[in-house]
């Protein structure tokens, strides 16, 4: 399937396009990077193991508004967990990226009332979908959301009682 070709709307260049920061995270060899790469680049290639956080930037032209993606894509490897909270904060979304055999994600999704989407870096099947809709919740959720609570509307990545917290694993 074909990437979209995204111009911009007439009068989006008035207006610099909205900043929202997406994390990518999962466990090591699921497709973090490959999901990243073929959004923003819309290439495949076998990758090695990210080191850390690499970090990939796409402005996207909806019928709305402009936006801008910072992506932020986490290292699965279990010697990184000590550093993934800190690619957390000031998140606006997150992408739980998994391989599709282990878990069953699409009941977790609905469970939490999370919006879900099966993908394929590898085959381009709905990638760009699936950061569309990221893009289309994230504007909806800023118009209906005041300035002042903007902040408020990020991801609460850590709700509820403090607990251990192993991020980006199983």
């Amino acid at each position: 399937m074909a990437q979209k070709d995204t111009t911009p709307p007439p009068g989006a260049a008035l207006r610099p396009p909205r900043v929202f920061k997406l994390v990518l995270l999962g466990s090591g060899s699921v497709g973090k990077s490959s999901l990243a790469l073929r959004y923003v680049k819309n290439d495949f290639k076998s990758i090695l193991p990210t080191v850390g956080c690499a970090f990939f930037t796409k402005v996207v032209h909806m019928e709305a508004a402009s936006l801008k993606f910072e992506i932020w894509d986490t290292a699965g490897q279990e010697k990184y967990h000590s550093v993934c909270h800190l690619y957390l904060r000031g998140a606006n979304a997150a992408l739980l990226v998994y391989d599709i055999t282990s878990k069953e994600g699409k009941e977790f999704a609905e469970s939490k009332k999370l919006l879900f989407m099966e993908t394929s870096a590898k085959l381009n099947h709905q990638v760009t979908e699936a950061f569309s809709a990221v893009a289309r919740e994230l504007l909806q959720r800023e118009e209906t959301v005041g300035p002042t609570q903007k902040e408020n509307a990020r991801v609460a990545l850590n709700e509820g009682p403090p607990r251990q917290v192993r991020c980006c694993a199983h």
